[in-house]
């Protein structure tokens, strides 16, 4: 394993001097003012941002933000609290009597919660800081110095909107999970404390030596602080985006323990119309056309509702969708009933992926991701990923334009990549093909059934095809400037980061590929790992000591 350290020492921070009253009159009622109210004409924002000793109290509104956070983690762990849903369910039906004063349960420990939630949360500004305490049960204190915020997002949830209230959230490097949230800010503040932060953050990039380099680099692409519009998403493009990432059928399994109760209810509401879903699966009368046939109405009656519900969370997550520039940040807003909007510095670029799954690649679409620090949440859904700007469903000559301007001396698009060695497709049949066709037919041979080779055939002919797919995906290419990596199997995705970004490579070598002069090769980023099986020995080395060169001969920050 080789360590590449590009971290840079940090300058000492200025004091604070935005705003500071040092009148003594300066109470704790006059600073809760200044921070959550409005304001009226042109006024500086270093006079608008307070600096106050004082803990501040957010906005009463933010008792509906924390009502529907209650519910949201209830139902977000649905797969954990299935089982006691069910239970209780069925406890209910047994003693309806109970149903009323559950409720009234539910509804008081929810508001309970709610109001707890807001008294025991409190913030305050102090020496180019925030400092946010929150917490019932289990306290929780946050000192987070401006200088290490990498993401600054605006939230408008749809009950805040009316009231001119926003979300002000603040992420880091250094963890993977949300650094720091102010749930309930006058928007006119928040807009001026969020640009406080990213021009504190401006400021100390100028002093420090090792971005020197990036902002010439900026300034000779005549980089404009106008905010000028990259790309936009319309209706249809979202339509498609809802259809080639279908995520429903994750909801689906968390209802998975109540299927058999909401199969019989929806049997019995059939029976109501004289529809008996039986006589539809009774095979034993049927031909093979017909049930062929009744199993893709099935599949496309539970599908076609899923895709509908993929469309509607690809129109509320990416409506009015904007991607822009400003200077050296990327600005994406989107939204249908939660206005998010989320600011990038294009210096904290780690990683661009451009990504198709099968469905984008018939439709010649890309889902493009600019990713940040920490992308340690794959499984996440758009709106909760602050880390990374997510342009869905674009083409291929939108998807080039914007890795262009990001990166204008990539090759992503004409590079030729080098495939890895076939023994990894060996491998892989060993490990997976081979076992399965073992057990099976040893499983069909003691019991006699020799007709189930054609499926066990046919199975292992589809598994076969699958591998090679994935083993032809893998390939990797390096330039002057970036490394890239192609991977997939029925779909495909490139990665294309610059060299200088590298923090740590592993050379992964086991007794079998020493003999046969092969290796693996990960490379750590700052927004996660990249790996490259089963290439060459020569060419493992060759990359690990050209990425050591560029970290330490460029000293450009990973930053």
């Amino acid at each position: 394993m080789t360590n590449i350290g590009s971290d840079a020492e940090k300058q000492p921070q200025p004091a604070l001097t935005i705003g500071l009253d040092d009148s003594p009159s300066n109470n704790t009622n006059n600073d809760i003012d200044d921070l959550g109210g409005d304001f009226e004409g042109e006024v500086n924002v270093e006079d608008e941002v307070k600096e106050t000793h004082q803990w501040q109290r957010i906005s009463p509104i933010a008792l509906v933000y924390f009502l529907l956070m209650f519910f949201k983690n209830i139902f977000g762990n649905i797969i954990y609290v299935a089982p006691a849903l069910l239970v209780f369910y069925q406890k209910l039906q047994e003693n309806p009597d109970v149903a009323y004063p559950a409720l009234y349960g539910v509804i008081g420990l929810s508001t309970l919660f709610s109001l707890l939630s807001y008294y025991f949360f409190q913030y305050r500004l102090t020496d180019k800081k925030i400092e946010i305490r929150s917490g019932v049960f289990q306290k929780k204190y946050i000192d987070l110095p401006f200088s290490r915020i990498q993401n600054v997002e605006l939230t408008e949830p749809f009950y805040y909107r009316p009231f001119s209230y926003a979300c002000l959230q603040l992420d880091t490097a250094g963890t993977a999970k949300q650094e720091a949230k102010v749930v309930a800010l006058k928007k006119s503040f928040a807009e001026k404390l969020k640009a406080e932060i990213l021009s504190s953050n401006l400021s100390d990039t100028k002093h420090n030596d090792d971005h020197i380099d990036s902002l010439d680099n900026a300034q000779e692409m005549n980089i404009s602080d106008e905010e000028i519009t990259l790309d936009t998403r319309n209706l249809d493009d979202l339509v498609i985006h809802g259809l080639t990432n279908n995520r429903v059928w994750i909801f689906v399994a968390g209802l998975a323990p109540f299927i058999e109760p909401i199969s019989k209810k929806v049997g019995q509401w059939l029976m109501f119309f004289n529809v008996n879903l039986g006589q539809y699966f009774e095979f034993s009368t049927m031909s093979v056309w017909q049930i062929v046939s009744t199993f893709i109405t099935a599949f496309l009656i539970i599908m076609i509702p899923m895709a509908i519900f993929s469309i509607l969370g690809s129109i509320i997550s990416f409506h009015d969708f904007r991607l822009s520039r400003s200077g050296d940040k990327y600005i994406r807003r989107s939204g249908l009933f939660t206005r998010n909007e989320v600011t990038m510095r294009l210096s904290r670029l780690q990683m661009i992926v451009r990504q198709q799954d099968w469905l984008d690649v018939l439709l010649r679409r890309i889902n493009l991701r600019f990713e940040q620090i920490n992308s340690g949440l794959e499984h996440a859904q758009p709106g909760q990923l602050t880390n990374k700007i997510i342009v869905p469903s674009v083409t291929n000559k939108e998807c080039q334009h914007l890795i262009n301007d990001a990166y204008p001396d990539n090759q992503m698009q004409t590079i030729t990549f080098n495939s890895v060695s076939k023994r990894l497709l060996y491998r892989n049949l060993a490990i997976f093909l081979l076992p399965f066709i073992a057990i099976t037919s040893s499983v069909l041979i003691h019991n006699g059934q020799y007709d189930g080779f054609t499926g066990v055939a046919i199975i292992s002919c589809i598994l076969s095809g699958l591998i090679f797919m994935r083993f032809k995906r893998w390939g990797y290419a390096v330039d002057e400037n970036f490394i890239y990596v192609r991977r997939g199997c029925l779909g495909v995705d490139y990665r294309c980061f610059p060299i200088h970004k590298v923090q740590q490579t592993e050379f992964n070598q086991s007794w079998f590929l020493e003999r046969k002069g092969l290796c693996s090769v990960n490379f750590i980023l700052a927004a996660g790992s990249v790996k490259i099986p089963y290439m060459p020995q020569s060419m493992g080395y060759e990359i690990i000591n050209r990425s050591l060169y560029e970290v330490e001969h460029s000293k450009k920050s990973w930053m």
